[in-house]
């Protein structure tokens, strides 16, 4: 299936999705990577605020600032995306296409300064190659740490298919988590 189409079809799949059917769907990828050895042992962890759906990522948030980690978001910046520093949920404000993002106080951080990167997507495939929105910014900012090790898709089972049609510039990630997946594409991770 051509990308638009497919990203056409998910996103309304997703969409289609209840609130309580989001959060219990959220819940269990949350949980999954909340159980990984890679959350465990993360100091740095990059995370994006959910739209339209995507799978949350407030349980992580909550989890990771308690146990001390540091937490960088997304902010768009020009053609890419820069990395803030938050303490807290109160540093987020409405950003670029209605998004959360860290507000211009929060410190500027190097995306390779994080030991893991959770990115989001509209389509992943078996191959650790996503779609997401068309714009390009995490494959633009994310591409010299791919094969890193540190670059993880969360997404619905539903999104996960056979092969995505991929091209030079996109960024390939190292694990996709699903509610009903740990899939490891390129490094060894521990099941969770």
């Amino acid at each position: 299936m051509p990308k638009k189409s497919l990203r056409r079809t998910l996103r309304e799949r997703r969409s289609a999705l209840s609130t309580e059917e989001w959060r219990s769907l959220s819940g269990s990828v949350q949980q999954r990577f909340l159980r990984s050895g890679l959350f465990a042992t993360a100091a740095v962890i990059a995370l994006y605020a959910p739209v339209n759906r995507e799978v949350d990522t407030s349980m992580v948030m909550t989890e990771a600032l308690s146990a001390g980690k540091t937490l960088l978001f997304p902010v768009v910046s020009g053609g890419g995306l820069l990395f803030r520093e938050i303490r807290g949920e109160s540093d987020l404000v409405t950003g670029a296409f209605g998004i959360a993002e860290p507000g211009s106080g929060c410190p500027v951080r190097l995306p390779g300064e994080a030991d893991c990167i959770v990115v989001p997507g509209v389509a992943f495939d078996l191959s650790g190659r996503r779609i997401g929105y068309g714009k390009g910014y995490y494959d633009r900012t994310l591409h010299a740490l791919e094969g890193s090790g540190r670059l993880v898709g969360f997404g619905f089972d539903f999104q996960l298919v056979e092969e995505i049609a991929g091209e030079p510039h996109d960024v390939a990630l190292d694990l996709i988590i699903t509610e009903r997946r740990f899939l490891p594409v390129r490094s060894p991770y521990k099941r969770g």
